[in-house]
């Protein structure tokens, strides 16, 4: 294939020569082309990765240093500050320049190349990254000094204001680190987390970068969480940071104790560096300093249920009774971070969830959901994203039903109460976006939830096959605020289509051992508390469309009948066309569908009017009432040319001939 007289084979050969550093090759490939600065121009698809790069760029990435001064000193109007997408460490880095490229990938040559012929050193990602940002997390402190010397701004920061300083930091680039300070980098510069440098060297362990810090004047700040450099220390088991920390004169006496407990706590339920005789030692010489004199007795807090409501030890007598009972020190420990960190804290749910997965693992689920209720609840107060945390009581509840083990139905009507004001505040900030919001980011939240919703209505159909109606009143109460939400994937999925859909993607952990669609059940508990029966998904199918489709009518034959019963009942319409111009009777792929169908039909003068409406292209908007003109709009797409009008008056026609022993006592529609 041609275009502008280029091939797509010369295009990749190109690209690869570039790539593969083919210097040669790829001069001889470029003066074949008419027009080769445009052919160097064009952006290349061809890595599977997703990575999208003109072949300066991709040259670039790899290092290939003859490549780059070929081309930009053959073909001087090529733009070097072209950008691309490209892969670093597993992240999509977007409007990356060739210099961005080069530094981040540690190409000192290639990047004393490009800036010899005149690229921006401060150039730019989608991101507010710069090549110098790059080079200091690579830790590449030969194309920093040659980046600064060279006029790169070494106080730019990225969009969280993160600045280079702070990502050498967080990296343990001692070196960066030095010589950034050295030029005058401003230790004291927060992000807009509230984290200094400080705060990054002290997450991440790097004990002699948070002494240098703290020798050119960084100040001990708290982030947005109200956690200071020792805090985040110690409730990340950083013991190093905090046994220096602690030894600072700016460190008051019960900033050492919380931080020296908050470490021991912290050990006993962190799965990367778990150590209960750490725990055990750390709290031990927290509870001889709080007993120096004076005393500085533990604060109050009331008992936590999830924690076993358990109180904390006072004295050394009571912390050394539990010394060698693993799970009097992991609830003692819980307690201990919530109390330090504060309910409000995003760091506090995480070990509650840890603690919670080891029970699920010994099959203590009564233990393991009453520990991750209370993270979500934790986590639903401050406002924080919970997708993982309801699907992952979706699976839990899955595994249980399977493997036999009794389920409250009051755990899964508090998910599902959970799930539901999830999904309002996804519909309401996607409605109402904030300034820190990402929109594209909500609505992949919103349909993973919506999944979840679907999971969990599965198990509740489950559970209430043999309970009494009462007790599930307050779940189809929720179910009906569901339906009300009217919610819907991004193909126009409500949840009543899923549930009938024989496509619909089911999670492989543990929930698709009783997860089955189509799900007549979870269909008739939809039905029942208020799904639209006729709403149409993006391609105008119904949910009648879709179950008409299965292809298990023999060995799943009560399923099949009973969605479809179930949905016509209901007043779901069968002479609703999708964009094929298909009934659902023309959608049915098997006979007994069909058969199903006609046993079900009750076409009335309504629905033949609106089709005729359709059919003809008759102009009805404004000259009905409002309330039909949907009614209408459900017998037929829009009409996009007269061949199109025929189809659907045929399919019309045809409906309406097969339907004509319906029609008799049928209702007219008076208001056409």
């Amino acid at each position: 294939m041609m275009e502008d007289g280029v091939s797509e084979t010369l295009k990749e050969r190109v690209y690869y020569a570039a790539r593969d550093g083919l210097a040669i090759t790829l001069y001889a490939l470029l003066a074949q082309a008419s027009n080769p600065e445009k052919l160097l121009a064009e952006v290349c698809y061809v890595e599977e990765d997703g990575q999208s790069c003109t072949p300066l760029i991709i040259a670039s990435r790899h290092g290939h240093e003859k490549v780059v001064k070929m081309i930009m000193g053959n073909f001087k109007a090529v733009d070097i500050e072209q950008e691309g997408v490209v892969k670093f460490d597993g992240y999509m880095i977007e409007g990356a320049s060739a210099l961005w490229c080069a530094a981040g990938a540690g190409h000192l040559h290639v990047v004393k190349a490009l800036v010899k012929f005149g690229a921006n050193v401060n150039h730019l990602t989608r991101t507010n990254s710069t090549p110098l940002r790059a080079a200091c997390f690579d830790g590449r402190l030969d194309i920093v000094k040659y980046l600064t010397e060279h006029d790169a701004d070494i106080n730019i920061a990225n969009k969280y204001n993160n600045t280079c300083l702070m990502i050498a930091a967080y990296k343990g680039h001692n070196d960066i680190v030095s010589f950034l300070l050295e030029r005058g980098a401003n230790p004291n510069e927060k992000a807009h987390c509230g984290a200094t440098a400080l705060h990054f060297a002290a997450e991440c362990g790097h004990t002699p970068i948070v002494k240098e810090l703290l020798e050119y004047g960084c100040q001990i700040t708290k982030n947005e969480s109200g956690m200071t450099p020792l805090i985040i220390a110690a409730e990340r088991t950083r013991h190093e940071v905090v046994e220096y920390l602690i030894s600072r004169p700016e460190v008051t006496r019960e900033e050492r104790i919380d931080a020296v407990e908050l470490l021991g706590a912290s050990f006993a339920n962190d799965k990367d560096n778990y150590d209960l005789e750490k725990t055990y030692h750390y709290l031990r010489r927290s509870m001889v300093m709080r007993h120096e004199d004076p005393v500085i007795p533990k604060p109050h807090s009331e008992p936590i249920r999830a924690y076993d409501s358990w109180v904390e030890c006072g004295t050394l007598e009571e912390l050394d009774a539990i010394q060698h009972l693993s799970n009097s020190l992991h609830m003692e420990s819980l307690a201990i971070r919530e109390r330090i960190l504060g309910p409000n804290n995003p760091e506090v749910p995480h070990p509650v969830i840890y603690r919670g997965a080891v029970f699920a693992d010994n099959a203590r689920f009564d233990r393991c959901i009453d520990l991750w209720l209370h993270a979500l609840q934790l986590r639903q107060n401050n406002k924080v994203s919970v997708v993982k945390d309801l699907l992952r009581f979706a699976q839990v509840f899955s595994q249980m039903i399977h493997v036999g083990v009794d389920l409250s139905f009051n755990y899964l009507e508090l998910v599902l109460a959970a799930t539901v004001l999830e999904l309002e505040r996804n519909k309401d900030k996607i409605a109402n976006p904030g300034p820190k919001d990402d929109v594209e980011l909500i609505k992949e939240e919103q349909e993973s939830n919506l999944m979840t919703a679907l999971y969990l209505l599965v198990l509740v159909t489950q559970l209430s096959k043999n309970m009494d109606a009462d007790l599930v009143f307050n779940t189809k109460k929720l179910v009906f605020q569901l339906n009300k939400l009217k919610i819907t994937l991004r193909d126009g999925q409500t949840l009543l289509h899923l549930a009938v859909n024989a496509e619909t993607p089911v999670d492989d952990f543990h929930t698709n051992d009783i997860c089955k669609f189509p799900n007549a059940e979870t269909a008739a508990m939809l039905i029942e508390c208020g799904a639209d029966v006729n709403k149409m998904d993006n391609a105008r199918n119904t949910p009648l469309h879709l179950i008409v489709g299965y292809q298990k009518p023999i060995s799943d034959f009560l399923t099949l009948h009973s969605i479809i019963v179930g949905l016509t009942e209901a007043g779901a319409h069968q002479d609703t066309v999708n964009e094929k111009g298909e009934t659902p009777f023309d959608a049915a792929t098997t006979g007994v569908a069909e058969i199903i169908l006609r046993a079900q039909s009750k076409l009335s003068l309504k629905c033949i009017a609106a089709k005729a409406v359709k059919a003809y292209n008759l102009d009805y908007r404004g000259r009905v009432p409002k309330c039909l003109e949907g009614f209408i709009e459900l017998h037929g797409p829009v009409l996009r040319s007269e061949a199109r009008a025929s189809r659907h008056g045929a399919s019309a026609q045809r409906f309406a001939n097969q339907q004509r022993e319906h029609e008799n006592n049928a209702g007219g529609m008076q208001a056409i």
